[in-house]
């Protein structure tokens, strides 16, 4: 049984069209519906441009709260992006329990959330919105496919449809 659905996204071009999955599947179901987006931890580059400019205390300040007010802000435009994408249908949104922006690597970021939360299911896309076509699965997907221990829903991306040569 199905109580509880955890959706990945990546806030790509095809994010809506996978919501919508994410959200029939909890109507269907009558679940929960919970949403990660993961932030991939800042680059070596930057990290050293940083050091550059900022002095140890500065830079362990916008560590600490830079980051969480870059997270509550990603959060923010989520759930403002998903009001804009459901239009009428409000009610919908009060079938998200919650939105979490976590910084990590996304796969493991998907799989810790998962547990934590104890959800039944995850939903996500087959690619990010920049994968090359060739490659069947996008690196998170894989990895998600390989380890999760819950059913995964992989929503195909709407770049394959058409293709005469798949």
């Amino acid at each position: 049984m199905i109580r509880s659905i955890l959706y990945a996204t990546d806030l790509g071009l095809y994010a809506p069209y996978i919501l919508q999955h994410a959200l029939e599947l909890t109507r269907s179901f009558n679940a929960s519906l919970y949403v990660v987006h993961a932030v991939e931890p800042m680059g070596l580059f930057a990290e050293s441009v940083l050091q550059t400019y900022l002095d140890e205390a500065q830079l362990k300040k916008l560590r600490s709260n830079g980051l969480s007010t870059v997270m509550a802000s990603i959060e923010q435009r989520v759930l403002e992006g998903f009001r804009d994408e459901i239009g009428e249908a409000l009610h919908d949104l009060d079938l998200i329990k919650a939105v979490r922006v976590v910084q990590g690597d996304p796969p493991l970021v998907i799989l810790d959330e998962a547990q934590q939360l104890g959800v039944d299911l995850l939903v996500l896309g087959s690619h990010s919105h920049g994968t090359d076509m060739d490659i069947p699965l996008g690196r998170t997907a894989s990895r998600l496919v390989q380890l999760a221990e819950v059913p995964v829903y992989l929503v195909p991306m709407l770049q394959h449809r058409g293709r005469g040569d798949l």
